[in-house]
Order: C-alpha cells, then sequence, then structure tokens
C-alpha cells in the first residue's frame, strides 16, 4: 500500500506529518491565493468602484451640500449603480450614499449632493 502523500499545489512527494497537505508555506499561501483569487478579485473591483464613487462625489461637493448634473458625475467616471446605503426620508425622498457622501435625484437631469452627518447618521442640512 502506498502511503505517500502529494503536495495539493506543486504535486510533489511529501514526507512527515500524516495530515500535512502542502510540502511547505509557499505552496499552501500559493494554493490558497489561487483558490480565493476570483473571489478577491471581485471584491477588490468593486471596492475600487465605491472608492471612485466616493472621491467624485467629495470633489464635487466640498460645502456639504451642493447641485451638480448627471452628466458631470457621469463625465467623471461615477457608477450609478454602485452604492452602500439608501435613506428614506419621511416625506419618501431616497438619498443614495457611498460611505458618507450621498445624492438624491432630481427634475431635469439635476442631482442635489449631501454629506452624511456622522454623529446623527442623517444627511447635511447644509
Amino acid at each position: 500500500m502506498n502511503n505517500e502523500k502529494i503536495c495539493l499545489d506543486c504535486g510533489n512527494v511529501m514526507h512527515g506529518r500524516a495530515d500535512k497537505k502542502f510540502c511547505n508555506d509557499i505552496c499552501r499561501n500559493n494554493y490558497n491565493n489561487q483558490l480565493n483569487s476570483t473571489t478577491y478579485n471581485l471584491v477588490r473591483n468593486i471596492n475600487n468602484i465605491l472608492r471612485r464613487n466616493r472621491r467624485i462625489l467629495e470633489e464635487l461637493n466640498p460645502s456639504g451640500k451642493t447641485k451638480t448634473t448627471r452628466e458631470k458625475m457621469l463625465v467623471k467616471g461615477f457608477d450609478f449603480d454602485y452604492l452602500t446605503s439608501i435613506y428614506q426620508t419621511q416625506a419618501g425622498a431616497r438619498y443614495i450614499f457611498c460611505y458618507d457622501y450621498g445624492y438624491l435625484l432630481l427634475d431635469n437631469d439635476e442631482v442635489l449632493l449631501v454629506k452624511n452627518k456622522k454623529e446623527t447618521g442623517k444627511y447635511s442640512e447644509g
């Protein structure tokens, strides 16, 4: 009976403990990095989009509350499909947030930009 263990990463024969799966730390790290690379790439790409969206909102809204247009946001690379939260007011207005910066879609392609007040959890009134 052949009790030789094979490294899950490189395929080399291993010696040592019976439950050993990898011949060294390099093979263990490589195997796990390959196993998780698709998931990590997806998360990294989404985080990059969210950070870019936040940066654009911050750049267009230095005062904490201002108006702009969807077109200006799109030209800078804003992606309206990615957000971190939605705040709905009692009046029914839906503020869409990317971390601490948010926006409210208005009529005629206008957008109201706001900054979240951390201590209250509500949007900035100006």
